[in-house]
């Protein structure tokens, strides 16, 4: 039980905004037509190996937050410059998820892009507020269904046009799409870091977080293959917002009602593990109430997320994911 609750918050915590609506899968994956297809299944070895391998250092060295264990990969000086950035890049991250929120309201539901951001703040203030507890009580509510329902989606996407995801062409060059699973598993395991590391060290033993390590990248493998298969029976997936909506929309119209709001709390999930790892990380850091620190970062991303999801999602996450590689880099050659 222990082993999968720690696989789904590993899950809840990379299955992000712009893994729910589709638009990180295709940025990263669907553009690149057949190629997709492998790389996604490279990614989902990289989950398992890398992101065990990293809840594993941390208990092993007893990192309390992402600043220790990243003082630990790079060592002292450049892990304070990392951890400069990697707070930069987790408040960027942040703003990217709640203008997703945002923007299921307003393209998906028809009502205000600034409402979907207000009930978002609400209510992730309301489980950060709780802990850990909170965040494992979320993941596993909403992950067991997002699995469901990518299943289903995916399942019916054969029925009606077989396997022909295998034959898409790439939208983009091919040189790019093989080096995209490497950029997203850096870029995702480094975001994940201020959540599994504090998650890890709680464990009960290592074996525990072996098993979740396993549950957690074998699941978002299958995830990402399923929404990658739907995604790739939709004309023009490229220009939606929340492409995985439209594919719902087109198929399974019945279904459409639930799956927004699967996307929507998937969403939710990842703005809470954000703002709970910025919490933990800047509360080690500074004498201040835990009360203060969340209401300023929220604050902060609120600000930053009314930018738009879209010209967010495509321009910071390629970006993170090149830096991010030095990352994976250090975590694979680590002992």
């Amino acid at each position: 039980m222990s082993a999968c609750q720690i696989g789904a918050v590993y899950v809840g915590t990379i299955v992000g905004a712009g893994f729910a609506t589709g638009k990180e899968i295709v940025q990263f994956f669907t553009q690149y037509g057949w190629i997709g297809f492998f790389t996604i299944l490279l990614s989902g070895f990289l989950f398992i190996w890398l992101g065990t391998k990293m809840m594993l250092i941390s208990k092993r060295i007893k990192a309390n937050s992402y600043k220790e264990f990243n003082e630990y990969l790079f060592g002292a000086s450049a892990g304070t410059a990392v951890n400069i950035f990697m707070l930069v890049i987790l408040i960027c991250v942040g703003a990217v998820m709640l203008s997703g929120a945002g923007a299921v309201f307003e393209e998906q539901l028809g009502w205000s892009f600034q409402l979907g951001l207000l009930v978002t703040v609400i209510l992730s203030v309301s489980v950060v507020l709780f802990g850990v507890r909170g965040l494992v009580g979320v993941n596993i509510i909403v992950v067991p269904v997002m699995v469901i329902f990518s299943f289903i989606i995916a399942g019916n996407a054969i029925l009606e046009n077989g396997f022909s995801f295998m034959d898409l062409n790439p939208v983009s060059t091919s040189v790019k799409g093989w080096l995209a699973p490497f950029m997203y598993v850096s870029f995702n395991l480094a975001m994940a870091q201020p959540v599994l590391v504090p998650l890890a060290v709680e464990a009960n033993d290592d074996w525990v977080i072996k098993r979740g390590g396993y549950i957690g990248g074998a699941v978002l493998c299958f995830i990402l293959l399923t929404c990658h298969i739907s995604l790739a029976s939709l004309p023009n997936f490229s220009s939606f917002e929340i492409p995985m909506a439209e594919v719902v929309k087109l198929s399974m119209l019945s279904f459409f009602g639930i799956y927004v709001f699967v996307i929507y709390g998937e969403i939710f999930t990842s703005v809470v593990s954000d703002i709970f790892g910025l919490q933990r990380q800047l509360e080690s850091m500074l004498n201040v109430s835990r009360y203060v620190i969340t209401m300023v970062l929220i604050s902060i991303i609120y600000m930053i997320s009314q930018i738009g999801y879209g010209s967010l999602i495509e321009h910071l996450y390629p970006l993170f994911g090149y830096v991010s590689m030095a990352f994976l880099l250090l975590l694979i050659i680590r002992k």
